[in-house]
């Protein structure tokens, strides 16, 4: 799959040519770390639309993020809404370390997102079986921690540059690929079946199905290292019970050859994309995704 190689700065500025425009929500519900909450809703709004949480990376906001990618033009032309959710704390990093967001229904930035998707479903009429999330960097470590804790919220996530979920769990300090502890970054290591009883003790009991995840990673990332994407796949593929059918590589995989394409299952499920010379984050490719998430 063609990712690109283009830095999120000079991506395709997002936006729609009509009248909508990214706006703030100052109320929306259970906010326990004061996050902030923005949200795109276009003009043409589907009946019962699917909606979508955007995650930005360290360093990053919600209007950064609104910009850096070209999800806005998709969510004119298929008419689903997207949550920008936006955090000021630990460098603009998600605390994907805070036991409150690594349970269910606990508390920390992940029961914050949770309100900013209720607040959306009731208030357009949205599709509770559509929900998604994705993010870059501290975005895709988080994405993971919403698709872990939050099993029931939602469809399925895609994650670019980001960590299984629970591998920064009881980190010090601040949960970031600069901070002291870097455990995590460098490739910590678990079995298939030890990552997914992380994911099993976020919501003890819980029985139905499981998000589907899209992994996508750079063999170039010197920040959070290539085998946290590999721990990823060892992760939900043992939490959705999967085995690896088939890798496609160079020009085997469509639209380019930078990509090797790793598949479980028949590859609706979860599927990993990890990019010779991509570095720290690999860049999202918005049509893959929308794709992977069923909204194309």
């Amino acid at each position: 799959m063609r990712f690109g190689v283009t830095a999120v700065g000079l991506l395709a500025t997002a936006g729609s040519a009509l009248g909508a425009s990214l706006q703030q929500v100052s109320s929306f519900g259970d906010n326990p770390s004061s996050i902030q909450m923005y949200i795109y809703v276009p003009d043409k709004v589907a009946t019962n639309p699917a909606v979508i949480v955007a995650l930005h990376p360290c360093g990053g906001s919600s209007t950064q993020w609104y910009s850096g990618t070209k999800l806005p033009s998709y969510a004119d032309t298929q008419g689903f809404i997207i949550i920008y959710p936006g955090t000021t704390k630990y460098m603009n990093c998600w605390d994907v370390n805070n036991a409150g967001s690594l349970t269910h229904g606990g508390s920390g930035d992940a029961l914050g997102i949770i309100s900013m998707v209720n607040y959306t479903l009731e208030k357009y009429g949205g599709d509770r079986s559509r929900v998604f999330v994705f993010g870059a960097s501290s975005g895709a470590m988080m994405t993971n921690v919403m698709a872990g804790s939050y099993p029931d919220v939602f469809e399925a996530g895609a994650a670019y540059s980001g960590t299984a979920f629970a591998c920064f769990a009881g980190s010090l300090g601040e949960p970031t690929p600069f901070g002291s502890n870097q455990t995590c970054a460098q490739g910590l290591q678990h079995t298939p079946e030890e990552w997914a009883q992380f994911v099993v003790n976020a919501y003890p009991g819980y029985t139905g199905k499981r998000p589907r995840m899209q992994v996508i990673h750079g063999m170039a990332d010197a920040l959070v290292r290539p085998q946290c994407g590999y721990e990823q796949l060892k992760q939900w593929s043992a939490v959705l019970g999967l085995t690896n059918t088939k890798n496609n590589t160079g020009a085997s995989v469509p639209e380019g050859s930078q990509y090797t394409e790793i598949v479980y299952g028949d590859g609706s499920q979860l599927v990993g994309y990890f990019g010779q010379g991509v570095g720290h984050f690999a860049p999202p490719n918005e049509s893959v995704m929308l794709k992977f998430f069923g909204l194309l």
